[in-house]
């Protein structure tokens, strides 16, 4: 792993994904931790990083220059911090959209993975207000994980693979398996069996044979559980078995269906209270 792209906006939940990043990072010589923050509200082609601007004839062009000043002296401190020494950490100011931005920068610099906070929401305002960190998770062609609270690698030791085995997920395991080394931890694959999609133990657990076998599984077990929703089975099982963190693949569909279909990935961002590692299978 050679990038770790997190962006911030220097909220707790940020700044929880910073430390988990520099541990992964820490684990690895030549791993850099990139820290992006982004200043959104205003035009990227009135101002630049720098916090200069050509002329400025107004108190709110004045207030920006300060304000992305004060940004760069915050980000500086950020990862100024006794505990990032002896890590490889950089840091970027860009000034347009979260998202877009996000995304062109996992492009430009081939992050490898992006480590993010997330607050959650529910109700009414999950609906009205979207969230960045769920369009990253929803696009991005490399793994993502959320974060809400403070998180040691070291107790990442197992990880819930919710799949439906039927899907092409050669990618999405070959990366998980990558991070399955760095911490050690063992798989616990997990089909959520609903009353719209019922099948029999003996249906999944054949499926569950090919699966291991297609994809060279190791230090795994396999597991069925009862639930009238996939989310709320992938949620009561990894509180069940006390487990660190909730593994799945996510489908990237926008527009009316991804309205009438939902994202449990994305719902599990918001609503689960371990860490959610994430990649799209938009191909």
């Amino acid at each position: 792993m050679k990038t770790i792209l997190v962006p911030t906006d220097f909220s707790e939940q940020a700044n929880n994904a910073l430390d988990f990043a520099c541990q992964m990072a820490s684990k690895s010589d030549d791993t850099e931790v990139r820290v992006l923050h982004i200043i959104e509200g205003v035009s990227s082609g009135s101002y630049n990083t720098t916090g200069e601007v050509g002329y400025v004839n107004s108190e709110h062009e004045l207030f920006m220059v300060q304000y992305i000043r004060k940004r760069k002296d915050d980000i500086a401190e950020l990862v100024s911090q006794d505990k990032f020494n002896g890590i490889s950490v950089s840091t970027d100011i860009q000034v347009g959209n979260p998202y877009k931005n996000i995304s062109r920068t996992i492009s430009d610099i081939a992050a490898d993975m992006v480590i993010m906070g997330t607050q959650g929401s529910t109700g009414l305002e999950e609906v009205l207000i979207g969230s960045n960190t769920e369009k990253v998770v929803r696009y991005a062609h490399c793994p993502v994980i959320t974060v809400k609270q403070p998180v040691n690698l070291d107790d990442i030791d197992n990880i819930v693979l919710a799949t439906n085995l039927n899907e092409d997920q050669a990618h999405l395991i070959s990366e998980l398996k990558k991070f399955q080394r760095l911490c050690g931890a063992k798989i616990h694959l997990l089909k959520v069996n609903t009353p719209n999609h019922f099948h029999t133990n003996r249906q999944i657990q054949e499926e569950f044979d090919k699966y291991v076998e297609k994809y060279h599984l190791q230090d795994y077990t396999t597991n069925i559980y009862n639930d009238a929703t996939e989310e709320d089975g992938i949620v009561y099982f990894t509180e069940d078995m006390g487990a660190s963190m909730i593994a799945l693949g996510t489908h990237g569909r926008t527009g009316l269906l991804h309205l009438l279909s939902g994202s449990i990935a994305e719902d599990l961002v918001n609503h689960s209270k371990v860490p959610v590692w994430t990649l799209s299978m938009k191909k």
